[in-house]
């Protein structure tokens, strides 16, 4: 049977990352080790946890999110885009905070029963909206020994929302004054512990006019390793007259960086529109040879990048003079988005069917 339609009162153009509480309810499934199994996926209506404050999740940070999209097509299909991969970095992002890894089916099957609960916030096929979902897991039991939880929690929030930044071009701002991971660090792991350290000089940034931040290695701050809300990649053209798909994406290959998603999926893509794609060291000094930057992420799509500017070295790079996104930034964001809307062959079995029975 097909979906639910999409809500007809909600300005599918207008949303935002403004969490409203209008949806149904969030999924949740529980792991203790005593029987070191995870209890079926159970929906929930109160958006509100039940948590010890004892519990290492909310005194050590001993948790792990992701976030995916789920979106309907123009013939009524909904699907989750890429969720395996999605459920690879939590497993890999838990491990490094001492948490067990959440079977594949329990993932799946928790995912799918927020979309199918939630419906009716999936946006309208020819619209730009999706539903965002939220996994979070984090050890719910009271502890005080820094050691792991004998209970663990997995709960699956679900947002209508569009892109984080927006298409247009946004100009970014080098952090001097901060390291976002150490070379030995947790750089990789989708954990709180890399976010909210953060916060605080991304919103020194923009109140200088900066939405966005890169971060570079922490040894020799010399090289480039991503922003502090999505991947890097930077675009050289080989000369004004050249086709978009005779380019070369470069992208850092650093250690602890976060495993993007759409990063991967967008040099999939690429790759299959003839672009050559390099995943290797990238300097801060290699700014200047770029022709395009793009910010890749869930949340933040394809985000062309205007301009980098470091203030300790009164650096200034400009990659969009026109205010205009570069032709290599509009195809590939073009190319993600029709693939996540179903416009596009699934040729790679990106796109999970969430199935609606009576």
């Amino acid at each position: 049977m097909p979906p639910p339609a999409p809500l007809p009162n909600i300005d599918w153009a207008r949303l935002g990352l403004t969490v409203a509480d209008i949806v149904n309810g969030h999924v949740e499934t529980t792991w203790s080790s005593e029987k070191n199994t995870w209890t079926a996926p159970t929906f929930v209506k109160d958006p509100y946890l039940r948590v010890h404050g004892l519990s290492p999740a909310l005194n050590y940070g001993m948790q792990a999110y992701e976030g995916l999209k789920a979106s309907r097509s123009a013939d009524d299909i909904i699907t989750i885009f890429r969720p395996t991969f999605h459920h690879r970095r939590l497993v890999q992002s838990s491990a490094a905070v001492c948490l067990p890894a959440v079977p594949e089916d329990i993932f799946l099957s928790s995912i799918s029963l927020a979309v199918r609960a939630n419906a009716e916030f999936v946006g309208p096929g020819d619209s730009a909206a999706v539903l965002y979902l939220r996994p979070v897991i984090f050890a719910s039991a009271p502890q005080l020994a820094l050691e792991p939880s004998p209970t663990c929690t997995l709960a699956i929030y679900a947002q209508p929302a569009t892109t984080y930044h927006g298409v247009r071009p946004v100009p970014c701002l080098v952090l001097d004054n901060f390291d976002r991971a150490a070379t030995r660090g947790t750089g990789y792991a989708k954990i709180g512990g890399n976010y909210a350290p953060v916060i605080k000089y991304s919103l020194e940034a923009k109140q200088k006019g900066f939405p966005i931040t890169l971060h570079l290695d922490s040894k020799t701050q010399g090289e480039i390793e991503e922003f502090s809300t999505s991947g890097f990649v930077g675009v050289l053209k080989g000369g004004d007259d050249q086709e978009c798909s005779q380019a070369t994406l470069v992208v850092p290959n650093s250690t602890q960086i976060i495993d993007s998603v759409t990063s991967d999926s967008v040099l999939v893509l690429a790759r299959e529109l003839g672009y050559t794609v390099e995943r290797r060291a990238v300097k801060y000094s290699e700014l200047g040879q770029f022709d395009e930057v793009l910010a890749l992420g869930t949340a933040a799509g394809v985000l062309p990048i205007s301009a980098i500017v470091r203030e300790s070295t009164s650096d200034r790079f400009e990659y969009c003079p026109s205010g205009d996104a570069g032709p290599v930034a509009v195809e590939l964001a073009g190319a993600l988005t029709a693939m996540l809307k179903g416009r596009a062959e699934d040729k790679n079995g990106w796109r999970y069917e969430v199935v609606f029975t009576d």
